[in-house]
């Protein structure tokens, strides 16, 4: 549920400031969020998101060798290639009809659940957890810390902080105990990645049909070992960040309100069972529904559909306040699926990108990122991934169709089990979707970054799970990892699962050989689009605007920081920036009326 706007009599006289961040986020600056801001009613009145730069993979791809498009896509992203590579060898292997050795799989479900371990952690506690650190709150927040400073945590025992003051200390950027502690997280966790895949983050084993990497048990073992010691971390993790958010709406009550959009979510499902996963598209409801990390789409806290097939005919690419021009003229290349069913125009399969660069409008065109929705029949839903954790939990809790020993879904909730560790006896937790004080569904700043946390316990609690089936595999005598496969002269193919931030899909035509059309769809367009056809604003966009203000600096000082909080807890996809603020502001005085502000 969105905040509404405030009430305004005809002719009362509204003060909005423009401000800008452009780039956002801390990692690569490519994101800007332009709003204006009712200081007054310290409530963000509206908000542009934008990206600002083009980049054409869908173009370049037209014409190579279908064998050579995960090494191409992977080199999307910085971050998350790994999960460019096997989501283009998933739409690989249907497109050549070859389904991967049992342990080749296991293996890709190891990678996988590393990487998810891996860039949570990095990110929780080393990017966006810097929002929430001793120096960010005084500076923004000072009434806030000194709260903390009083406030026993109630984990104390299982983390080690005595009070939430001396976690947001630990939280300090360089200098925090636990803000170095998880930077030694991250390095174990990528060599757990390195030793499945190769390289990180461009695996070098991975290729269509399986993985070349020679699996061994002293391979498993020296995962394991790893995958250990982040089982202990995760238990004191777990509470010490249950411990912090409690706090921020103790200690700020309405905080609930920061970046809280209707609960409209999306997943595609991760960590494919081999027993069951043939990658035949006609096959893809069935061995959808067996995958760890369930698909789903969520609207309103319900889940509409668990169906992969129905979720790829759902997709639209929307246009509006984007820099292209539409392909309402261009070749159709997909009428129907391989079951039949119709295919729209504006379905990845059919799309063609076509830049029309010119001058940012926000009235009109104002961003390179399109705007990705999902047609459920009547309305083009605007689905975020609420950064990936919160659409994955949900959709898998309702679903009720995972149960391995380490991690079960309940059909409202999702049950995980940290075994004993060496120093630390065996630990349970659990995961229910999220409402606000009157039960209402609630998918808000705080709760993305909570639900990161979770799925941070729910990968490793999954990966011990894959290594007790790979080496199973192994000491069975079943070591073969890659199937052989032939290129048709022909094929539509698509492949589904999570990137660390959230959905993420491949969509690939080939014809006599080559490739057609390829479109991969990482979590960012989604989170990150812009107004479509119909005004409809993207996530970014929408959790910003009507999120209320608490910073306690006048707007001759003010950082932000309750927007920040709101667009960082999606975990922008944009590398290795850094965070930047333009300017104070630029004073406007705009007339508004009850009709403007949409009101009866």
């Amino acid at each position: 549920m969105t905040a509404t706007a405030p009430k305004a009599s005809t002719g009362q006289k509204t003060d909005l400031v423009e401000m800008a961040w452009d780039p956002i986020t801390r990692i690569v600056g490519s994101l800007g969020i332009y709003t204006k801001i009712d200081f007054g009613a310290k409530r963000v009145a509206e908000c542009h998101s934008t990206s600002s730069i083009f980049r054409g993979y869908s173009i370049f791809m037209k014409g190579k060798d279908p064998r050579d498009a995960h090494f191409i896509t992977s080199r999307i992203c910085g971050i998350c290639g790994d999960n460019h590579a096997t989501c283009s060898v998933y739409n690989q292997n249907m497109a050549y009809g070859v389904r991967p050795p049992h342990l080749g799989e296991w293996i890709i479900n190891l990678g996988e659940a590393a990487e998810y371990m891996f860039d949570h952690n990095i990110y929780q506690e080393n990017l966006v957890g810097v929002d929430f650190c001793e120096k960010m709150i005084s500076e923004t927040n000072p009434g806030v810390l000194e709260l903390a400073n009083r406030t026993e945590a109630r984990g104390a025992a299982e983390h080690g902080y005595r009070t939430v003051g001396d976690i947001m200390r630990a939280l300090n950027p360089f200098t925090g105990e636990f803000y170095r502690e998880a930077l030694q997280v991250s390095r174990y966790t990528r060599e757990m990645f390195c030793l499945m895949e190769g390289r990180h983050v461009h695996p070098s084993t991975l290729y269509p049909g399986g993985v070349g990497t020679t699996a061994t048990i002293q391979l498993f073992t020296d995962y394991l070992s790893r995958l250990m010691r982040y089982v202990e971390f995760m238990k004191r993790v777990v509470p010490m960040h249950d411990d912090l958010f409690d706090f921020m709406y103790e200690a700020l009550p309405g905080y609930e309100e920061v970046g809280r959009r209707r609960v409209l979510l999306g997943c595609w499902g991760s960590l494919n069972d081999p027993e069951h996963c043939d990658f035949d598209y006609r096959t893809m409801t069935n061995w959808g529904r067996k995958m760890f990390v369930t698909p789903g789409v969520v609207v309103d806290g319900k889940l509409v559909t668990t169906d992969l097939v129905e979720i790829n005919l759902g997709i639209r690419i929307l246009l509006g306040s984007s820099f292209y021009r539409g392909w309402e003229d261009q070749e159709k290349f997909v009428n129907v699926d391989p079951l039949g069913h119709p295919v729209s125009q504006d379905h990845p399969w059919n799309q063609h990108t076509i830049p029309a660069p010119q001058k940012r409008d926000f009235d009109d065109k104002y961003s390179w990122t399109m705007s990705p929705r999902w047609f459920d029949g009547k309305d083009h839903l605007p689905l975020d991934t609420g950064g990936g954790p919160i659409a994955r939990l949900w959709a898998t809790a309702l679903a009720g169709l995972v149960d391995i020993g380490t991690v079960k879904s309940t059909g409202h909730s999702v049950e995980i089990h940290l075994p004993r560790t060496a120093l630390r006896p065996a630990r349970d937790f659990t995961w229910t979707p999220p409402t606000d004080k009157s039960g209402a569904p609630l998918s808000n700043a705080i709760e993305r970054d909570r639900a990161r946390t979770y799925f941070q316990a729910y990968a490793a609690a999954a990966a011990l799970h894959f290594v007790e089936k790979a080496m199973a595999e192994v000491r069975g005598g079943n070591t073969k990892t890659w199937e052989s496969f032939v290129v048709p002269d022909d094929s539509v193919s698509c492949g589904f699962t999570e990137a660390v931030r959230g959905v993420l899909s491949h969509h690939m035509v080939i014809r006599d050989g080559k490739i057609a059309n390829y479109h991969p769809y990482p979590p960012t367009p989604w989170n990150g689009s812009v107004r479509d056809k119909f005004g409809t604003p993207g996530p970014y966009e929408d959790a910003v605007q009507n999120t209320p203000i608490f910073e306690e600096n006048s707007p001759d000082n003010f950082k932000g920081i309750d927007i920040m909080r709101a667009v960082r807890s999606f975990d922008p996809c944009l590398p290795c920036g850094v965070h930047m603020y333009l300017g104070n502001g630029r004073q406007l005085h705009k007339e508004t009326s009850p009709t403007q502000l949409n009101l009866p």
